[in-house]
C-alpha cells in the first residue's frame, strides 16, 4: 500500500509541482487549495502525512492544525510557509507540528524531511502491521483479518482502530469512555451500543465459542479487554 500525502497549498504551480514529484516517488497524493475545505478533504482522503501551508485563504494553516488536534486527527504535519519568520516556526512547533520548511525550498530537502517524519511516526510499520494470536491474525495495514476458520475478512477502519486499541493494551481494561474518546471525533454521534456490536463481531470472527469468549472480554460497567 502506497503512503498517502495530502498537499494543502493555494499556490497552484507549487501544488502541482509537489504533486508530480511526490507521485514520481510512489506516494499517493491528493491536493487542497483552501483552508475552508481542508478538514473535509482530510477526513475523506485519510492521509499518512499532510504538507500544510500556513498562509491559506479562508482558514490559515495554524488554525487548521488546531482543528485537527481538537478532532483527534493525529496525522503528522509539515508546515510550508513563505514567511521566514522565527515566530511562525516557534508557534507551529509549540503546537506539536512534526517539521517546518520555508519557501522557496529545495525539493530534495523536502523529500528527506518527509521520509524522516514518516520514519519517526511509523518506525516499525512493516514489522508491527500484523498481530497474531491463538485464534486469528490482524493486518492493520490492509484492514483484513484471518478468522478462526482461516478465512480472510475485510473490516471497517473503526473496527480496526478498536482492535488496535485493545491489542495495544493486552490484558488491561480499556474503558468505554476511552474508546469513545479515541475513536470518535467530537462532532460525531457516538454510541456504546456500536462498541458492543463491534465486540460481538470480533467474537464471531475469533472466538471458538462466541458465547464463552476467552479473548474479547466485557468488564461490566467499565469496558473491555483483550486477553491472550
Amino acid at each position: 500500500m502506497s503512503i498517502k500525502v495530502l498537499i494543502i497549498e493555494d499556490e497552484l504551480a507549487l501544488q502541482q509541482t509537489l504533486k508530480l514529484n511526490l507521485e514520481l516517488e510512489n506516494y499517493q497524493v491528493d491536493t487542497c487549495s483552501s483552508g475552508g475545505d481542508a478538514i473535509s478533504v482530510i477526513k475523506n482522503f485519510n492521509p499518512d502525512l499532510i504538507l500544510l501551508d500556513i498562509m491559506l485563504p479562508v482558514i490559515g494553516g495554524i488554525e487548521i492544525y488546531k482543528q485537527l488536534r481538537d478532532l483527534k486527527i493525529n496525522t503528522p504535519v509539515i508546515f510550508l510557509t513563505a514567511k521566514n519568520n522565527v515566530q511562525d516556526k516557534i508557534e507551529g512547533l509549540k503546537l506539536g507540528a512534526d517539521d517546518y520548511i520555508t519557501k522557496p525550498f529545495d525539493l530534495e530537502e523536502l523529500l528527506l524531511r518527509i521520509q524522516n517524519v514518516l520514519k519517526h511516526n511509523y518506525p516499525k510499520k512493516n514489522e508491527t502491521s500484523i498481530f497474531k494470536f491463538e485464534n486469528g491474525e490482524i493486518n492493520f495495514s490492509t484492514f483484513q483479518v484471518i478468522t478462526k476458520e482461516g478465512k480472510i475478512e475485510d473490516i471497517s477502519k473503526r473496527e480496526m482502530a478498536l482492535l488496535k486499541l485493545l491489542t495495544d493494551n493486552i490484558n488491561n481494561v480499556v474503558s468505554r469512555d476511552e474508546i469513545l474518546d479515541k475513536l470518535w471525533a467530537k462532532d460525531e454521534v457516538s454510541s456504546s451500543r456500536t462498541i458492543d456490536n463491534y465486540i460481538l463481531n470480533f467474537r464471531k470472527l475469533f472466538e471458538k465459542n462466541p458465547k464463552e469468549p476467552i479473548h474479547f472480554l466485557s468488564i461490566r460497567g467499565v469496558g473491555y479487554k483483550f486477553c491472550v
